[in-house]
């Protein structure tokens, strides 16, 4: 049951007026926090965050990816294709990699998949266009976005920082069963 104050609260819907009069409140005196994007502020991007792709260097200057092809195999939505031909000297060799950046929901699994380290996920998120044709990216324009957005220690620091897990992060504790080796071994 309730009682006489909850009932006239019930009747005259007191909650719904209070509410009301904090919403025409809000709206007559209180300022608006809209922020004028791009024109006036830039919004910048957090360390690590998932954006544009691109294609990873060595030291040397030269593509680390070998087209294992395990980032196309692990990508859920299936928009990463490499096309490979063998070398002169019996070794893979990338002819193709294509990314449909539409199709990307920007998991981070083909970068965690890469055992080489050779694919990436920038933090530069204004790529907008009118065409669908800009947003496929393919080899050289992913090579170009490592430059643009990974040159010098950033890329280093990219990996280091971003992306677990590593190999020190496996390491063996004082009385934990371990392997050591294999039994066949004397």
């Amino acid at each position: 049951m309730k009682t006489g104050k909850e009932f006239i609260k019930t009747i005259f819907f007191v909650e719904l007026i209070k509410g009301m009069a904090f919403t025409l409140k809000t709206l007559l005196f209180t300022p608006p926090v809209t922020r004028r994007y791009p024109n006036k502020v830039k919004v910048p991007a957090q360390p690590g965050f998932r954006g544009l792709h691109a294609l990873a260097k060595n030291e040397e200057g030269k593509m680390k990816c070998v087209g294992c092809g395990l980032c196309g195999a692990y990508c859920p939505s299936k928009c990463i294709y490499i096309y490979t031909s063998e070398g002169e000297d019996h070794t893979k060799v990338v002819d193709r990699y294509e990314i449909e950046t539409p199709r990307c929901i920007y998991c981070g699994f083909c970068v965690e998949a890469c055992p080489f380290g050779a694919i990436t996920l920038s933090e530069h998120y204004e790529y907008s266009t009118y065409s669908r044709d800009s947003l496929y990216m393919t080899k050289d324009k992913l090579l170009e976005n490592w430059d643009k957005y990974f040159a010098g220690e950033k890329g280093k620091r990219y990996f280091r920082d971003f992306w677990r897990p590593k190999t020190t992060d496996f390491k063996g504790y004082e009385g934990q069963a371990m392997f050591k080796g294999n039994k066949n071994e004397k």
